[in-house]
């Protein structure tokens, strides 16, 4: 079997002779195109093991083939001109001696009447060939037609499915190409290039978008939340930092009391202000439970000698809950007495 990245995209034409469900793609055997296609081979060829493989990979489709017309479609990303479907079509059937045909042809109703008064004459298939035997490898889509198989469809169809191993092929493509493509007549074969790239990237995309699109139709007022029982984000993270604010104000204040009522009636030293604020803003309960256990010092709340008499050398002698303190700050009986006569 010939290596299915060789493979070349053509389009040819044959005569549509009803508006009816069945069309041929192909005939059986060998053919070849009014221009002269294809070159460098001898002819396409479809036979009964070509069309069963062709027939397989259409079963894989998840989309049926469209017809359209005169190729419109192939234009359509870049030209951004309408390309409506003059039918649809999914079954294929091969028949033995005769061809390859779709079977379950549904035509749209202008189409039909252009049909019935010969408007159009012709179904132009688009489809990958080996590029060594000819084997017909792929159905692409098909088209209504006067002009079947010219150069410019054929270079257009094989622009979009071109793969990156033969893209050099299509680097020198004729006008009516380049116009469809939205090009310039003298566009780079860069141009070119990133052109067929886009069109392959967006047709790469087509049956996402459709299953997303068909998503969308289906769903239902169900899988919206409910605003009654959902709060947004936003106001979330609002609350919580009024709620911060305010236990920063509420601990704020509380330590400022505490430490209010342990200066006044001797529980605290001035020089343990700052050492109670700031064990207060860490752990208010921590400061609550010192204060509590404290007992007012006799020097800021009476006599600094507590009635006694100092020592011999001059010096008061400190209480029990004096001493305590000092242990507390660590501070010696010395320093403590300055702090006491400072304030």
């Amino acid at each position: 079997m010939a290596n299915p990245l060789r493979t070349h995209i053509a389009a040819c034409a044959a005569r549509i002779r009803n508006a009816g469900a069945e069309i041929q793609l192909f005939p059986a055997g060998s053919f070849r195109a009014r221009d002269g296609r294809p070159h460098g081979i001898a002819a396409w060829v479809i036979d009964a093991e070509a069309a069963a493989r062709v027939m397989a990979l259409a079963e894989q489709r998840r989309t049926p083939f469209v017809i359209d017309y005169e190729h419109q479609t192939l234009a359509a990303e870049t030209s951004g001109q309408p390309a409506p479907a003059a039918g649809w079509f999914e079954r294929l059937e091969w028949r033995e001696g005769d061809g390859l045909y779709a079977v379950d042809v549904e035509w749209t109703e202008r189409a039909r009447g252009m049909i019935e008064a010969d408007e159009y004459r012709f179904l132009s298939p688009v489809f990958r060939y080996d590029q060594n035997t000819g084997e017909v490898r792929e159905l692409l889509m098909a088209a209504v037609t006067n002009n079947p198989a010219i150069d410019g469809i054929a270079d257009l169809a094989a622009a979009r499915y071109l793969t990156t191993s033969n893209h050099e092929e299509a680097s020198v493509v004729d006008e009516e190409t380049l116009k469809l493509l939205g090009l310039a007549k003298d566009a780079s074969e860069k141009q070119i290039h990133e052109a067929i790239e886009a069109l392959r990237a967006k047709a790469a995309k087509t049956d996402d978008l459709e299953e997303a699109l068909a998503a969308a139709r289906a769903k239902t007022p169900a899988d919206e939340p409910d605003p009654a029982k959902y709060v947004p984000v936003e106001t979330v993270r609002q609350l919580q930092e009024q709620v911060a604010s305010l236990s920063s104000q509420v601990q704020g204040s509380e330590v400022d009391r505490l430490v209010g009522q342990g200066l006044e009636d001797g529980r605290l030293l001035p020089a343990m202000e700052d050492w109670a604020r700031n064990l207060g803003k860490k752990d208010v309960a921590a400061l609550r439970s010192y204060l509590d256990n404290a007992q007012p010092i006799a020097a800021l709340t009476g006599q600094q000698s507590g009635g006694k008499p100092p020592e011999a050398d001059g010096k008061a002698k400190l209480s029990e809950a004096e001493l305590a303190v000092c242990k507390q700050l660590g501070m010696t009986e010395d320093e403590f007495r300055k702090s006491k006569e400072a304030n």
